[in-house]
């Protein structure tokens, strides 16, 4: 019986290992199963795609006109009430047009109140040139409308642009029965002069009241080449334009024709 046990108990050896390490594998396995998390029975989670980069705007920076750069009144005898308060907005002037008044005699008061009485608000042009008669032969008048660069009003088209943007001049005279006075003529070519440098207007911009609407203004008898040459002139001998620059039409005007406009 005893012998019996003995040859048995090397064939019972492996098998008691073998349900030993069964025995261990299923409590690790267990152990392993255990330690996994919970299944997810709501389905895939989809990671919203990423959203764009939103860049700002740069914007290209805000463009203020250069206001002119004024000559001062001791360089070329520049009268102080031709410029313009430091304070008044900028205005883009493009234009110079000339006028005259169609009558004998006259001022800026003169004008001023004949224009109120058509209903406008003040005195329309922005300077005004004596004859002698109401002001001084060759005074210039500046008006209340330049120390503040307002608008003009004394060239009146579809676009307004010659009252936005056109320098008015009027000066005393019915220049279709008579000529300017040399006194006016060289006011009017230093004013000129000075307002075409300051605001960088070309001399094919000094244009006739009649070259911007039907009109006869400012008569037969004011040259608009001469006023052109006249203004440059002033330039030269002031040394603010160099000879060579001058305009040709202009340019082309015949000295004894200067010299009996300005004598």
């Amino acid at each position: 019986m005893a012998k019996h046990f003995f040859l048995t108990l090397p064939v019972l050896g492996p098998a008691l290992a073998l349900c030993a390490l069964f025995q261990v594998g299923c409590q690790s396995q267990s152990t392993v199963v255990d330690a996994l998390p919970p299944p997810n029975l709501n389905g895939p989670e989809i990671a919203a795609p990423p959203q764009p980069v939103r860049v700002a705007a740069v914007l290209p920076p805000t463009v203020v006109p250069k206001r002119p750069a004024h000559s001062s009144k001791a360089q070329w005898g520049i009268p102080a009430s031709w410029i313009p308060d430091a304070n008044a907005p900028y205005r883009e002037w493009k234009w110079i047009v000339i006028h005259h008044s169609a009558t004998p005699t006259g001022s800026a008061a003169v004008f001023d109140k004949m224009h109120r009485d058509k209903g406008w608000d003040e005195l329309g042009y922005d300077f005004v040139i004596g004859n002698g008669s109401q002001s001084g032969d060759g005074q210039v008048e500046v008006g209340p409308r330049w120390p503040i660069q307002k608008h003009g009003a004394h060239t009146k088209t579809p676009d307004n642009r010659y009252n936005e943007h056109g320098i008015g001049i009027c000066l005393v005279g019915n220049f279709e029965e008579t000529d300017p006075t040399p006194a006016q003529m060289r006011s009017l070519a230093k004013l000129v002069g000075y307002l075409m440098r300051t605001y960088k207007i070309a001399p094919e911009d000094i244009i006739r009241h009649g070259q911007a609407k039907p009109t006869e203004c400012p008569g037969k008898n004011l040259n608009i080449l001469l006023v052109r040459r006249m203004a440059e002139q002033t330039l030269v001998d002031a040394g603010q334009l160099d000879p060579a620059a001058m305009d040709t039409a202009s340019a082309a005007v015949p000295g004894e024709l200067i010299k009996d406009a300005g004598h």
